[in-house]
């Protein structure tokens, strides 16, 4: 066992696939613990390797809450800028001080085939979903563990805590999930279409291929132990056994969604109905964990209670990039009680929404229930499936008159198409907020495989167009920088186009305070163009946008 103190430490450099967001500045000083570690051994015999954390002046046999992340990512060089240099685990963006000051044990264990574990890394497979089972169960039935445990974490660490929701292993208390997957194939393609990845928001440049990221989980998974590790860690830390990276390779390079691999990783069916409590957070502009069906996800929970924080941010935990002050305080009142069991509510609402216009506001359900559909028609034509330089001939617009009322989105727009062209081509719709001064800043997107129909969905949004603002909406061949696709060089004719907008019946003024968000503001400066009068002054791009009220 070894004395030592938690530091919140900021991991400069390129996150990693599925990481967590990095936070713009160091943290306080931590809080004093004692540390020690352990294997586990899942039903199959790989063995996990675990750091465990408790507040100090404890005995080994007094009873404490538990908070448990389990993450390929915890290597104890894990973070290379920001080693501890006497060894221990990693412990840069989890709410460890918070848990250790509460009189929480905080409990850190390696998925297998990453850190100190053995076996092969599984991708959110039957072997990973045994993992967080194991965990979870052993940490319930320690001498010093109450018996109620719950899950925290971002992305990959999210991904584990909805593992948990759906296995409900003896024990698990709450979860709190942060830009989590539920559903890993849609993490990596859209209808097959691969996306490129990057830790900024959508309209970024992708830095990686969704064909990629098998490869550089591998990578991850070969991070090297520190030099204090026990034999069996090092071991662990750069080896695996034969066929492990084929089979990884194989799985995350599959665009099929038929395949039987990604099916049995798709978590919706066994979250439908979820009544542990669970705490989400996603942001509308994740380009890294897509957050289509985590909504879909939230509207399929159980009765429970159940937290959500959606709004305009990329990949984080909302710990400082949000723009509240309110985040951390929600998170330890959620555990202190459904896992700690204590008598106190936790402060705000059930959903707290932080709208594009940069106010907040409270809802109970996500979409909102007077979320209606609004049917636009969009214009028809031709475009060139080349996906390499801008131009008219790869686009057609429809552009609606100016609002003569706030029209406010709120909810997964759809699109259905008609098409003539080679399947190997594919159809991009984008919706634009166009402002008075022709100023068009991207909404919302998304992407199929040219079909004779199609069905596509946009990505849920939540965006308030202002009166006097106009609702753009182009059909186009591939959107460059958000998904990888290899042009088919060929004509695709839109027979017809008729697109779905969710708009909220009932108007909306923010009714939380304390925030200060920016995001929204950025956006628009950072992810929007000048559309030509060739786009707004042509007649034949004019469309009728009906109010919904």
């Amino acid at each position: 066992m070894r004395v030592g103190s938690v530091v919140a430490r900021v991991a400069a450099g390129v996150a990693l696939v599925l990481g967590m967001a990095t936070p713009a500045a160091a943290e306080p000083p931590g809080v004093p613990f004692t540390w020690w570690q352990t294997y586990l051994t899942t039903p199959d015999g790989t063995r996990l390797h675990a750091d465990v954390l408790r507040p100090p002046g404890l005995t080994d046999d007094a009873k404490t809450p538990v908070l448990l992340t389990v993450s390929p990512y915890r290597s104890h060089l894990a973070y290379l800028t920001h080693p501890l240099p006497e060894g221990g685990p990693s412990v840069e963006n989890l709410p460890v001080d918070d848990a250790l000051r509460a009189g929480y044990t905080y409990v850190l264990v390696d998925l297998r085939g990453f850190g100190g574990s053995n076996g092969c890394p599984d991708y959110g497979g039957p072997g990973e979903r045994s993992d967080v089972v194991t965990a979870v169960e052993w940490a319930a039935s320690q001498p010093w563990s109450t018996g109620r445990v719950g899950m925290t974490g971002t992305s990959y660490e999210a991904w584990t805590g909805m593992l948990a929701l759906a296995a409900k292993p003896k024990g698990l208390a709450a979860v709190a999930a942060f830009a989590p997957v539920v559903d890993p194939y849609s993490y990596l393609y859209m209808r097959g279409v691969s996306w490129k990845f990057s830790g900024k928001p959508v309209t970024d440049n992708g830095i990686r291929p969704a064909d990629q990221v098998g490869l550089e989980h591998l990578a991850i998974a070969s991070t090297p132990a520190h030099w204090s590790d026990s034999p069996e860690y090092q071991a662990n830390a750069v080896s695996m056994p034969p066929g492990c990276a084929e089979r990884y390779v194989d799985l995350t390079t599959d665009h099929d969604a038929a395949n039987p691999g990604w099916r049995e990783r798709d978590l919706m069916d066994d979250l439908r109905g979820n009544t542990i409590p669970l705490f989400v957070t996603q942001g509308f502009l994740d380009a890294n964990t897509r957050p289509d069906r985590v909504f879909e996800m939230w509207q399929g929970l159980g009765p429970g209670e159940h937290r959500a924080w959606f709004g305009p941010w990329g990949h984080t935990d909302c710990h400082t990039k949000c723009g509240t002050p309110f985040f951390d305080g929600e998170l330890m009142a959620f555990f202190d009680r459904h896992v700690a069991g204590k008598d106190v509510e936790v402060p705000g609402p059930r959903v707290r929404v932080g709208q594009f216009d940069g106010g907040w506001r409270s809802e109970t359900v996500w979409p909102p229930a007077d979320s209606t559909r609004v049917a636009v028609q969009l214009r028809t034509g031709s475009y060139a499936d080349r996906g390499l330089l801008p131009g008219r001939d790869r686009e057609i617009w429809s552009v609606s008159q100016p609002l003569a009322e706030q029209t406010h989105l709120s909810g997964m727009a759809t699109a259905a198409l008609r098409l003539t062209g080679p399947e190997s081509a594919t159809v991009a719709v984008e919706l634009y907020d166009i402002a008075p001064d022709g100023r068009a800043t991207i909404v919302t997107r998304g992407i199929a495989p040219v079909r004779p129909e199609v069905d596509l969905r946009l990505l849920a949004q939540d965006w308030p167009l202002a009166a006097g603002h106009r609702l753009g909406a182009k059909i186009t061949d591939v959107i460059d920088d958000v998904w990888s696709h290899a042009p088919s060089n060929t004509t695709v004719t839109v027979h017809a186009a008729r697109l779905e907008l969710p708009v909220l019946t009932t108007p909306r003024s923010p009714d939380l305070t304390g925030g200060t968000p920016d995001m929204h503001a950025r956006w628009r400066v950072e992810k929007s163009f000048q559309l030509g009068p060739d786009i707004l002054n042509d007649p034949a791009s004019a469309v009728d946008l009906p109010t919904s009220r």
